[in-house]
């Protein structure tokens, strides 16, 4: 994988932990890209070392999400089952969720990709769960949503 790839790859997992950072402890974005930025690209925690993340990808993500909040939770809403909305699903997943709409929103990056991209970052935080797949599902309705065209 190309540096410019992986940089990329990295911003979207940072979004994610930076949605779900805002939502639990309630920073501003300007707080938590501040801190992601100056603290986690990059560091090393326990001999291990963070990748290096795209500041530009991870902004607008982050942003997106937050500023596109409500249409992002709608199309996930219609993507998910009637007894499942959005606001009941696990914290970290709403996160990535909202994360990905963001990019398929923006339509400046094919759906497959985004949808790849997302199942592996789910693939990282649940390594034994179904998650995945159900991220895989979901994500497929939200791509054709936004992206109709591109499908």
């Amino acid at each position: 994988m190309s540096d410019k790839r992986q940089m990329k790859s990295a911003a979207r997992l940072y979004a994610v932990q930076a949605l779900f950072q805002m939502e639990s402890s309630g920073q501003t974005t300007e707080a938590v890209e501040k801190e992601f930025e100056d603290h986690r690209f990059g560091a090393a925690y326990e001999g291990e070392e963070m990748a290096e993340g795209d500041p530009a990808t991870f902004r607008a993500l982050v942003d997106r999400a937050v500023n596109e909040q409500a249409r992002i939770d709608q199309m996930t809403d219609r993507a998910l089952v009637a007894k499942w909305p959005i606001d009941r699903i696990d914290p970290t997943l709403r996160a990535l969720f909202r994360a990905a709409g963001a990019e398929l929103v923006a339509a400046q990056t094919p759906p497959k990709v985004v949808i790849t991209e997302f199942v592996d970052i789910a693939k990282a935080f649940f390594p034994e769960g179904r998650e995945p797949k159900f991220v895989n599902a979901v994500l497929d309705h939200m791509a054709r949503e936004a992206q109709p065209e591109n499908f």
